[in-house]
């Protein structure tokens, strides 16, 4: 299972992010799609990562690992069949990306995943999207969660899709890239913008040609094809928050390196929202380090935070240690991810004695004084770590349970806020 146990602490010094999980994912992606010989340097050692080359190996890429690299031999975006079962592990974008792309092929492919994904993580909208297209899709189960069946190919034509959460969407732009003609998206109710703004990135930085409207109509003119690529994974701005946050709620400055302020990745946009509420953050562009001051004195305020809705279990602990109340809304896909973020952060502060309250599409937090308990991370990396930055500003020990997802996106916390500074003791 994995336990820590938590102490109150204060730290100092300088942590290196690591790289980014959506970034490395979408690199093994369009190197997979590639024609010829792709380099993705400096990727995310994590179990998406490992999902993710193992879904694109099945669908015909060549991929060998290195610790550093990897060098992938991609289809040239023509995908006949799967090896067998793709399995996505608990990742979603494995999950929804790999399922369109398995509907250019003409024979059936299968993708499942572990609990949180057969259960947490729905598929209906996508099927509904690949459907319209012609291909022929399945539920195994009939409650639109995977396992899932998917037959093509898909052909050119157009789907109306819901754009709530925005992995569908993206699954269906890069698959729609490879389809035998143009296809048209029109996207009902379009959020977490700033995600599909990054699969555009990738869609920029390849020469594959589409046209957006206001993210609610796109048009892609299908049969691409573009040459390998070197790319370096830059740090995962997501994985910045902790420390940052951790900073904020101990009184401590830190150093935080590897840190792209231009990279598309929306979570960028919490560090606007700290600093609206008093936080001391300086950025150093050239040297792609982020300064964490003392003495910013936190207040509540209002968030939408649609745009960058992983941020919301850690915006949530830092609520609590600002004075008045913070209102967190336009959150209510945060109940299909990992888990319920909205109930499990919620349920795992009030322990704590936060005061803090879900609502229907978000939270309210009040300034709280926290003290330990023993705590549940719903297996979600993001709620762990955002639990262990809560433990390190309570009075009192905090223990939390089960740890292994924190390997999701960032394998070496413990050790390295231990090197800052932090009182978290490790147990298998």
């Amino acid at each position: 299972m994995g336990q820590y146990v938590i102490k109150k602490s204060s730290l100092a010094g300088e942590i290196q992010i690591p790289p980014s999980k959506s970034h490395t994912l979408r690199a093994i992606l369009f190197g997979a799609l590639a024609k010829g010989k792709s380099i993705v340097y400096h990727y995310l050692p994590s179990p998406d990562t490992q999902a993710m080359i193992g879904a694109c190996q099945l669908l015909g890429a060549k991929i060998e690992v290195f610790p550093t690299y990897l060098v992938i031999h991609g289809t040239a975006g023509k995908i006949r069949y799967a090896e067998d079962v793709i399995h996505a592990g608990n990742s979603g974008i494995v999950l929804r990306f790999c399922s369109a792309i398995g509907a250019l092929a003409p024979h059936p492919i299968v993708v499942t995943g572990d609990y949180s994904i057969r259960h947490q993580r729905p598929m209906q909208p996508l099927l509904n999207g690949l459907s319209q297209l012609g291909a022929t899709t399945f539920s195994m189960r009939g409650d639109g969660y995977a396992p899932i069946i998917v037959q093509g190919p898909i052909k050119a034509g157009k789907a109306m899709v819901s754009g709530e959460d925005s992995q569908p969407i993206s699954a269906l732009l890069i698959a729609s890239a490879f389809a035998e003609g143009p296809i048209e998206l029109l996207v009902k109710n379009a959020g977490e913008k700033p995600w599909i703004s990054l699969t555009l990135h990738w869609l920029d930085r390849l020469g594959i040609p589409y046209e957006n409207c206001d993210f609610e109509r796109y048009r892609l003119f299908g049969n691409t094809c573009y040459e390998g690529f070197v790319y370096t994974v830059p740090g995962d701005l997501s994985s910045a928050a902790f420390p940052v946050a951790a900073a904020l709620i101990t009184g401590s400055e830190l150093c935080i390196k590897n840190i792209d302020m231009n990279d598309p990745q929306g979570d960028k946009e919490l560090f606007v929202v700290f600093q609206k509420m008093g936080a001391k953050l300086h950025f150093d562009a050239v040297q792609n380090t982020l300064y964490v001051k003392k003495g910013g004195n936190l207040s509540g305020i209002s968030v939408d935070i649609n745009n960058f809705i992983d941020s919301i279990t850690i915006l949530a602990v830092v609520a609590c240690f600002a004075e008045g109340e913070t209102r967190i809304y336009n959150a209510a896909i945060a109940r299909q991810k990992e888990c319920n973020r909205l109930a499990g952060i919620a349920a795992e502060l009030q322990k704590m004695g936060a005061d803090i309250s879900e609502t229907e599409d978000g939270l309210i937090a009040r300034k709280s004084f926290l003290r330990g308990a023993k705590l549940h991370s719903y297996h979600d990396h993001r709620m762990a770590m955002s639990l262990i930055v809560a433990g390190l500003g309570a009075i009192g020990e905090t223990s939390l349970a089960p740890t292994e997802c924190i390997s999701k996106t960032f394998p070496t916390f413990a050790r390295d806020f231990n090197q800052l500074g932090a009182n978290i003791e490790v147990f298998a």
